[in-house]
């Protein structure tokens, strides 16, 4: 089915630059993994890896903020919430061996100065996100630029913390992240005598 290689073509890369990096990955280990002919990557992502790539960011990215936000969304307050989206965060981490992270972390170092199309895909990813945690923690009573300000240190916070995390071997980083970010929003909240419920 031509949907079905085109979708093992993107999860072996994602996988794969998630681990390994953008320039640790080669096309020839990305059309094995996916168990697809080198031709289709190209039939699918002309552009080669730089197509690819983007594409990976830009589908994974979006998987996992809606992951992220479905958990804000589920929760019945903004710091349960926060609490939640670490401890969720640090569960995965040890459950992989402190190998699955944000997919698209990795790339987004690793591209930042080197490749402007792929710095764009990562920074309307990271974009999309700020916007939809800001929006999904409306119900904080928080005015915009504060929710939005919150959401950057999230995300701030979780990338930074994957990172140390990865290269500690140790959830200490994610559960110091988790508590800064409590006191910042219990700061905020009681700073602008919001509710403590979304």
């Amino acid at each position: 089915m031509v949907v079905d290689t085109r979708d093992r073509i993107l999860a072996a890369a994602a996988d794969l630059f998630k681990r390994q990096g953008l320039p640790g990955t080669g096309l020839k280990q990305i059309a094995a993994t996916a168990g697809a002919p080198m031709s289709s990557i190209y039939h699918f992502f002309p552009g080669g890896k730089t197509e690819l790539a983007e594409e990976v960011i830009r589908t994974s990215g979006a998987a996992y903020g809606a992951h992220v936000i479905a958990i804000f969304d589920a929760c019945p307050d903004l710091l349960t919430a926060i609490r939640t989206a670490f401890d969720a965060a640090a569960h995965v981490m040890v459950e992989s061996d402190f190998v699955e992270t944000c997919p698209i972390a990795t790339i987004a170092l690793e591209v930042a100065a080197t490749d402007e199309t792929l710095r764009i895909a990562t920074a309307d990813v990271f974009t999309d996100w700020i916007q939809a945690g800001a929006e999904s923690i409306e119900n904080s009573g928080l005015p915009l630029d504060v929710r939005r300000r919150l959401f950057v240190g999230f995300v701030n916070s979780l990338e930074g913390a994957f990172i140390l995390s990865r290269s500690m071997r140790s959830t200490e980083p994610l559960r110091s992240a988790c508590h800064m970010m409590l006191l910042a929003a219990q700061a905020e909240l009681a700073d602008h005598h919001a509710p403590r419920s979304q």
